[in-house]
């Protein structure tokens, strides 16, 4: 039986990625790591090396730090949500009808704002 050629998935955008969301929620390598409950150099790993998460760490990691996958598996596809679209929705979940007031009033300025210099 013949091996069959395929490219290897580079891991080092998704790591990047990891650590942009990691840093973006404020949360450091360590704690992170004990949230987890896995070794913080396993992190530093994926984050810096591209070293290969095993599925449930890929799962966990997303899933923690609302990071899109869509752009990984479908880079040349426009995704339906980015990552800066869940971190800002898993933010919004956390707001009051008060906080909540205030955001909509603040993006229908920058929009109005946007289309004023078309």
């Amino acid at each position: 039986m013949m091996k069959r050629e395929i490219d290897k998935y580079d891991f080092k955008a998704f790591g990047q990625a990891i650590k942009a969301a990691r840093k973006a929620k404020g949360i450091s390598r360590n704690q992170l790591a004990d949230q987890m409950h896995i070794a913080p150099r396993y992190i530093a790993s994926i984050e810096n090396s591209g070293q290969h998460p095993s599925l449930q760490i890929f799962y966990e990691l997303v899933t923690l730090l609302d990071v899109s996958v869509d752009q990984f598996f479908f880079p040349d596809k426009e995704t339906d949500k980015s990552t800066q679209r869940r971190q800002l929705e898993s933010l919004l979940d956390d707001m009051s009808d008060k906080g909540l007031r205030i955001v909509t009033a603040t993006a229908k300025e920058i929009k109005e704002v946007e289309t004023e210099d078309e």
